[in-house]
């Protein structure tokens, strides 16, 4: 193999590289979307969402636990800060929302909000695997304790050296 294609091959990973960050960055966009979305309106239609929610026989506390995932978890997959917590949490989330509204596949509408669950829970759960990739908060977090370890890991090597070689005087 030539030096020319060597660095063509190199190019080519590269590009390929930065393709799946940019591909996990608008995945993560687009999941947390919707949580984030539903978990604004729901805070901001507070009163109205409570009465519907207890209609379907869901409690306050549990309204609120909601509010704080969709919108605590939406934020961490968006931002790609603790994102494979995040993701799990939501993909879990989808999981029993499933399960518990919408069973009634006698109508379209619910098998459709079925099918939509399961995809997203899918993705979220592929997306906890994957990672939120390098354009993250996890990615930047994950650099900077690396450079304060090595950093760390400097000042000690140091000062070893410094005690080693230090003048010990007799008292």
């Amino acid at each position: 193999m030539t030096l020319n294609e060597r660095a063509a091959q190199l190019h080519r990973l590269a590009t390929r590289l930065y393709l799946r960050d940019v591909t996990l960055l608008v995945g993560r966009l687009l999941l947390s979307f919707i949580f984030l979305h539903e978990g604004v309106t729901l805070a901001t239609h507070f009163e109205g969402a409570a009465k519907a929610m207890a209609a379907l026989g869901v409690g306050l506390p549990l309204l609120v636990a909601t509010i704080a995932l969709q919108l605590g978890a939406g934020l961490s997959v968006a931002t790609g800060l603790l994102t494979r917590p995040g993701a799990v949490g939501l993909g879990l989330f989808c999981l029993a929302t499933a399960m518990l509204f919408h069973t009634n596949f006698a109508s379209q509408n619910e098998l459709l909000h079925f099918e939509k669950d399961l995809a997203i829970s899918g993705g979220m759960f592929v997306l906890a695997v994957a990672g939120a990739g390098r354009f993250s908060l996890d990615w930047l977090l994950a650099g900077y304790l690396q450079q304060r370890r090595r950093d760390k890991d400097m000042v000690a090597a140091l000062l070893a050296v410094e005690n080693q070689f230090s003048l010990r005087l007799p008292v």
